[in-house]
């Protein structure tokens, strides 16, 4: 698992937008007219919410069955330099593109220690210690579970925008603290 330290208004978190999917509006009951409506509407959401000198940490499925077709442009448009934590739907051949891609993140914010992956997990490591999990893939579908330091940050759980730090902070302070050891 890939290591990694950053300061809290460095880092964005988000997962899941699908570029170029037209039946994720479907699936998801998206309110967008077709693929490019939803494009142009995550692009412009991600670039009110992300400065330039931040760090996003893209959580999976990036885009859909595009390959080398238009990630490349799609990151040139994105504020940020884009770290992504490989999903079930992100393409071999778009990889390259971005500044970096594992397939799980151990990220140290201040002193918060968060796991990042596409999938959610029941259990990660320091879990028991105090250590978050954010992951995607579900799309809002999982229920939440109080008891656990652990988030959904797909689009379609913020409004189609990634999410930041301390809005992720201010969420887990509803969570329990309940121990599963």
């Amino acid at each position: 698992m890939e290591k990694y330290k950053r300061l809290a208004d460095e880092v964005m978190f988000t997962s899941d937008h699908h570029f170029g999917h037209e039946n994720i509006i479907k699936f998801c009951s998206r309110p967008f007219k077709d693929a490019d409506h939803m494009t142009e509407v995550m692009v412009e959401r991600w670039n009110e919410a992300v400065e330039p000198w931040q760090t996003v940490f893209h959580l999976g499925d990036f885009a859909f069955r595009q390959r080398d077709r238009i990630v490349p442009s799609l990151l040139n448009r994105l504020n940020g330099e884009v770290i992504l934590i490989r999903g079930n739907h992100d393409h071999k051949r778009t990889l390259k593109d971005f500044t970096a891609v594992h397939d799980m993140v151990d990220l140290v914010v201040g002193n918060q220690r968060i796991i990042l992956c596409h999938y959610g997990m029941r259990v990660w490591a320091g879990s028991h210690r105090g250590a978050w999990h954010l992951y995607g893939h579900s799309h809002g579908t999982l229920p939440p579970r109080s008891d656990r330091k652990e988030q959904d940050v797909g689009v379609d759980c913020w409004d189609f925008r990634p999410v930041s730090f301390f809005e992720i902070e201010g969420v887990m302070k509803h969570h329990g603290e309940e121990s599963i050891e």
